[in-house]
């Protein structure tokens, strides 16, 4: 490009993204909160920044925005972002691919080791002064399964075999892998589970996977297996899973997403045994604002220079595919 960019921030401005001030050297900069300023902001912008923001006011705003041609997103999932309109536009659309693989993988080993050596256990019957006995178990030796065999599971799978775990995995379709071997298919999901002692959703939200995990799945996988959801709320029957976990079909659970956000008080997750309620931060390490930043402003210059863009979305598909 020759001219400038005009770009839209696109979240609230009382807290802006932390080092945006540097778009300004690259682009006409804007602010927008809400439907009534992105009216006034959108006509006229080449690229839209997508932070801490609805896209229910974007989708209502849509229609003046007459020059977009490029979105931003600071998330990894873009299921928060996309909207009919937008899929069906020219518009590009790129995420905050490969920022939160670390810590949600080092988020997931935690988890599991506080599951074999009975942390959670622990700190419970130490608030009741009691003293407990029994045996912990090894990860090494158990299987892994990854659900979602993306830039995140690749990463938890990475430190799960460093620790001695068996890796496998079911993807969109079958196929060999560098790091899983041979690839499951989705439609294989129900007999992979069976043999799995922890199961680990890393799906995003499409309408492929709504529910994918559901009653059938969950009566499948073995009484003394966990699951672990690091993926998105919606693709687990949420009351079907409950039922699982009451029943004893499995052994326990650690949830960083649920279907509805905040978890409701009155959920029996928050109380059933053998389950880890996490408030959607398995991700949200110290600094990763300032790295999503930093991403948007190396693509913003690219933007600007004419040159690819960084972690490209599927729109159609609803994930990042590069």
């Amino acid at each position: 490009m020759t001219a400038r960019p005009v770009v839209v921030i696109l979240g609230p401005r009382d807290e802006p993204p932390p080092g945006i001030e540097g778009a300004a050297a690259l682009a006409e900069v804007r602010s927008a909160d809400g439907v009534p300023q992105l009216r006034d902001t959108l006509p006229g912008a080449d690229a839209l920044f997508f932070w801490r923001a609805s896209r229910h006011d974007l989708a209502e705003a849509w229609e003046v925005a007459d020059r977009l041609r490029w979105i931003q997103t600071a998330s990894d999932g873009v299921d928060g972002l996309l909207f009919a309109s937008l899929v069906d536009s020219d518009v590009v659309v790129t995420n905050g691919r490969g920022i939160f693989d670390d810590a949600i993988a080092e988020w997931v080993i935690g988890m599991l080791l506080g599951f074999v050596t009975r942390i959670p256990e622990s700190f419970a019957a130490q608030r009741q002064h009691r003293w407990i006995s029994g045996e912990t178990e090894r990860l090494a030796g158990s299987r892994l399964l990854v659900v979602g065999p993306g830039p995140i599971g690749r990463a938890v799978a990475t430190r799960a075999r460093a620790l001695g775990m068996e890796i496998a995995a079911v993807g969109r379709t079958a196929r060999m892998d560098q790091v899983f071997g041979q690839i499951r298919p989705v439609a294989e999901l129900a007999e992979a589970v069976a043999d799995a002692d922890v199961v680990l959703d890393a799906l995003p939200l499409t309408p492929q996977t709504h529910h994918l995990f559901d009653a059938q799945v969950f009566a499948a996988m073995r009484p003394t297996a966990r699951f672990v959801n690091v993926g998105r709320g919606a693709t687990v029957d949420e009351p079907a899973l409950i039922r699982a976990l009451q029943a004893g079909q499995l052994a326990g659970a650690a949830l960083d997403v649920f279907e509805t956000e905040p978890l409701p008080a009155d959920s029996p997750l928050w109380d059933l045994p053998g389950v880890i309620v996490s408030p959607h931060m398995c991700g949200d390490f110290a600094g990763w604002e300032e790295v999503a930043v930093a991403l948007f402003l190396d693509n913003l210059g690219r933007f600007a220079r004419g040159e690819d863009l960084r972690n490209l979305v599927d729109k159609r598909a609803g994930f990042g595919v590069g």
